[in-house]
């Protein structure tokens, strides 16, 4: 579940590239607030603050406080600077708990599976899954164990428990991951049984020969 946090935000009135960069040094961070069908409101936030909220995941639920007026919001359109990552802006959009919204939630596999150990490779097709849910019920991330995973095993949506009140708009079929057989590995394979069958045959040839 999302964790429901404080930030403090202010009205902004001064827009633009200037007044920008100087709110960036003073440790605020320009941002819009929009959604729910109210019009967009320039603000600023406390970048500190900020960061250390999506450092426990994009899909933190946040209690924006403005004006001595509470509302809920997640942040959406998070900009970095492309070099140092300071955040540069950000969107946050309204949210109501008894609307379900989308989100993209991160996929992340724990454990190594048997198919590694094998000599496979697990290949990660999705590293995120979109879900629909209420705010409060959207986790920071879902973890799969594919420890039982074996050679040219495979991680479907419907392997994957989605927490209570949580659904997905991927089909149910859809790849997540797979333990691939390397080329190598695979050719082993083939020759030990291709090997195995001309020895039978020349053994049988023998046979022949002899009678």
């Amino acid at each position: 579940m999302a964790d429901d946090v404080v930030l403090i935000a202010e009205p902004r009135s001064v827009r633009g590239t200037g007044p920008a960069g100087r709110l960036r040094r003073a440790g605020r961070l320009p941002a819009v607030v929009y959604g729910l069908g109210e019009d967009a409101a320039p603000v600023t936030v406390p970048s500190h603050d900020l960061d250390l909220i999506l450092a426990k995941g994009v899909n933190s639920l946040i209690t924006l406080r403005l004006d001595g007026t509470d509302l809920l919001a997640l942040a959406r359109q998070v900009q970095r600077d492309p070099v140092r990552g300071t955040l540069v802006h950000v969107d946050f959009v309204r949210v109501s708990v008894d609307v379900a919204i989308m989100a993209d939630v991160a996929l992340i596999l724990v454990g190594e599976p048997i198919g590694v150990r094998n000599g496979g490779l697990l290949d990660q097709q999705l590293f995120s899954i979109p879900v629909e849910a209420k705010p409060q019920d959207i986790p920071t991330s879902i973890e799969v164990d594919v420890s039982a995973l074996d050679l040219a095993d495979q991680l479907r949506v419907a392997d994957v428990p989605l927490p209570a009140g949580v659904v997905t708009t991927l089909e149910s079929d859809s790849l997540l991951a797979a333990i691939a057989v390397p080329r190598g590995l695979a050719g082993e394979g083939e020759e030990g049984e291709d090997g195995e069958a001309a020895e039978g045959g020349e053994a049988e040839d023998a046979g022949s020969d002899e009678g």
